[in-house]
């Protein structure tokens, strides 16, 4: 198990988003208030290319672990800076499988669909913070560290200190791979 340390939300496209008491997910839509809800993409980028493609994005989730080693190297990175919806603290998200279920507090689920593809964004907001958080693997592979993204199945009030529950899917299990 682990916990929710942050909550956050925001009603406008900015690259951070503000700290919140509660969200509110909204099965099969998002976070309620959240630019980025929606039954289909919301992120500019993949509106640009097909409007019409299913919002496999609806919730974001960063460990707040990631952040710890980010400070070591320099980095100062609060909850909702880097677009997080859901700050977790003793889960290892990277490293859930496709199709895990994260009970958030006593109500809200969500399925994970795959891992954040953090784009340049992220270096305006700390010059070589992209670097950091994307990497090469030691096959050469491609490693995204920038958290998970997720749909809402049910919905419900999330808020810090609320428990997560993790739901690992039948096997075989399928890797997460960017969304």
């Amino acid at each position: 198990m682990g916990v929710v340390t942050a909550v956050s939300r925001n009603e406008e496209y900015t690259f951070t988003k503000p700290v919140r008491e509660s969200i509110t997910l909204l099965a099969g839509l998002g976070v309620e208030g959240d630019v980025h809800q929606g039954v289909t993409v919301k992120h500019r980028s993949r509106v640009a290319q097909d409007p019409t493609q299913p919002n496999l994005r609806q919730v974001h989730l960063i460990h707040s672990e990631l952040f710890d080693e980010l400070r070591g190297k320099g980095f100062s990175v609060a909850p909702g800076e880097i677009g997080e919806n859901v700050t977790t603290r003793g889960i290892d998200l990277l490293g859930l499988p496709t199709g895990t279920l994260l009970r958030l507090g006593p109500e809200a689920v969500v399925e994970v669909t795959g891992l954040r593809n953090p784009c340049l964004q992220i270096d305006a907001f700390a010059k070589g913070l992209l670097k950091e958080v994307v990497g090469k693997g030691p096959d050469g592979e491609l490693v995204r560290r920038a958290g998970i993204m997720s749909v809402v199945l049910a919905g419900g009030v999330v808020r810090p200190g609320d428990e997560i529950r993790v739901e690992l899917p039948a096997e075989p299990h399928r890797p997460l791979e960017k969304v």
